[in-house]
């Protein structure tokens, strides 16, 4: 795009700027500090210009918004025509209290759910379980049976509302337990919207919810894919995650190359199972964290339109441009709000969701000033979907499609970013793939070699962090802290021995069996699982029985 002589003249201006305005200028007035880098610890130039792009080819590289590489956009009007889902994730004590919360916002505005669940559901146990002692609604909502998953869902028109669960190993069972809500409100499959994370890879790599072995576990996904191209068209049955990925202290190249590699493992195994790659690809999904470094996460998200676009047509031979596109979904950094002065981490947010907007995201939460402190309360959430609002509505950022494409540092980020993501795909391919990288402990050594020196430079003032090593204050934290029904867990349990003792124990032992069978041989487990399910066997029964098959996982011991 740059014609090569006159580029090679801006390169001489530049020497010459440089040796001369520049150093009397740094001479007088100094730079604030000898390095400056990004919230990845790479190096940024004092300046940008063609030069840096020299190569830059309008058509191959940014392209126009809904055409191929999708580097400005996946659609051609993009938030001129239709806003992003401001889809709020919450969750935390009951299925009653979490369903306040679902009917709360949607009153505010919120144009979609977001299903946090407790850590005990997370890990495949039942509320009343001894292991999940102490854990109830603590970091989302508590779902142990059909039951709760109605009670979750009382009031929701489920035609019309999409949803989105972060869920993983129990992904299957959770959305069964929806599946069947949804039906017992008369809403059939093929109305459902919405989205299962489903991403068990990450948990290897990042987050550890892990149950079963990685190749079950894999299996399991590969049902879900399989399961949902057939009965549910406009479901999502995988959002591919990078965002844990980040919060474990990734850097922003890591978690792009992760989460695509993860991505395309999926993929893999959805084309060995005989499933046509234009069935499905088009409702794979992808989740990403937006951080504080707000140029960074822009060029993050541009490149990762542009490299998933070019895999799934060129590695992958999709012919469906639908199956090019990268759908994701944005969630500002959990990781980088802070205790203290947490006021102020809705300047954070608001930072960080507008990246996420100029980066083209298609849905987004922004997290709440308190929630480095407890889960939020209904006053904080309101400002953060209120913060998504004024970006919307009132900052102008949506008015033209890509306002930063073309931009000499945007494009030259983007550009390194994605040569980055390449080449942790040659690292990963020569450790021979996914599962064998994750054996070996390939991810988890780099998180945490990114995360020891991001702490490294808060520790020794190269990052500077307002109220954490840089104007910090010693006043009390007065922030309201969200209190739980105190009664909620003896209600959880009641409701539990209840099911257990009016359900149909037969059917529940048939249906079991029958999902025991499945997991055994190699028929879809769906289905069985949606049976059990409907029979009101609980979370924790149908994992027991998956567990006997599969086995369980800890992680190996690296040295």
């Amino acid at each position: 795009m740059y014609d090569a002589k006159k580029t090679a003249q801006l390169k001489e201006s530049i020497a010459k700027w440089e040796d001369g305005m520049l150093k009397a200028s740094i001479t007088r007035f100094p730079e604030r500090q000898d390095r400056f880098i990004t919230t990845s610890s790479e190096e940024i130039e004092r300046l940008y210009t063609p030069a840096d792009i020299p190569d830059f080819d309008y058509e191959r590289d940014l392209g126009l918004p809904g055409e191929y590489p999708f580097t400005r956009g996946v659609h051609p009007t993009m938030h001129r025509g239709k806003l992003w889902t401001m889809r709020m994730f919450a969750g935390f004590g009951t299925a009653e209290e979490t369903n306040a919360r679902f009917k709360y916002l949607l009153s505010e505005g919120q144009t979609g759910l977001s299903i946090a669940f407790d850590l005990p559901t997370l890990m495949g146990y039942d509320s009343d379980a001894s292991e999940a002692l102490g854990e109830f609604g603590k970091c989302g909502v508590g779902i142990s049976s059909l039951r709760d998953m109605e009670i979750l869902l009382d009031g929701i028109p489920l035609d019309k509302v999409s949803t989105s669960m972060t869920i993983n190993s129990p992904a299957a069972i959770i959305w069964a337990m929806y599946i069947v809500a949804a039906e017992k409100k008369g809403v059939k499959r093929e109305q459902l919207r919405g989205t299962l994370q489903n991403d068990i890879l990450k948990e290897y790599i990042a987050q550890k919810e892990y149950i079963f072995p990685p190749e079950p576990s894999m299996r399991l996904v590969t049902d879900t894919i399989e399961f949902g191209t057939s009965d549910l068209p406009q479901w999502n049955t995988i959002s591919i995650s990078g965002y844990h990925i980040r919060e474990a202290g990734s850097t922003a190249a890591q978690e792009l190359a992760f989460t695509l590699a993860d991505g395309f493992e999926y993929v893999r195994w959805a084309l060995e199972r005989g499933l046509d790659i234009d069935d499905f690809a088009p409702r794979l999904s992808l989740f990403f964290n937006s951080h504080n470094d707000f140029f960074e996460e822009i060029a993050k998200f541009r490149a990762a339109r542009r490299i998933w676009a070019r895999e799934m047509k060129e590695t992958f031979g999709a012919k469906n441009p639908r199956s090019w596109l990268m759908r994701f979904h944005t969630q500002t950094a959990g990781a980088s709000l802070t205790a203290q002065q947490p006021e102020i981490n809705v300047v954070r947010v608001a930072l960080q969701a507008l990246a996420g907007v100029l980066g083209g995201t298609q849905s987004l939460h922004t997290n709440s000033l308190d929630e480095a402190l407890a889960l939020p309360s209904a006053e904080a959430v309101t400002i953060a979907l209120r913060t998504q609002q004024i970006i919307a509505e009132e900052s102008g950022v949506t008015n033209t499609i890509d306002p930063l494409g073309g931009s000499f540092f945007v494009e030259a980020q983007t550009n390194k970013i994605e040569a980055q993501v390449y080449d942790y795909f040659r690292r990963i391919e020569d450790l021979g793939g996914m599962l064998p990288a994750i054996d070996k402990g390939f991810f988890q050594s780099e998180i945490s070699d990114a995360a020891y020196r991001y702490q490294r430079e808060i520790d020794e003032n190269v990052r500077r962090m307002v109220g954490v090593n840089a104007y910090k204050d010693d006043k009390p934290i007065t922030v309201p802290i969200l209190e739980f029904d105190p009664e909620g867990y003896d209600r959880q349990v009641a409701r539990l021995n209840d099911i257990r003792e009016t359900r149909d124990n037969e059917q529940v032992e048939k249906t079991l069996n029958e999902l025991r069978n499945a997991c055994e041989g190699t028929d879809n487990t769906m289905p069985y699982i949606i049976d059990a399910v409907r029979a009101y066997a609980t979370l924790g029964e149908i994992i027991n029985v998956m567990k006997d098959v599969f086995g369980g996982y800890e992680e190996p011991t690296w040295i």
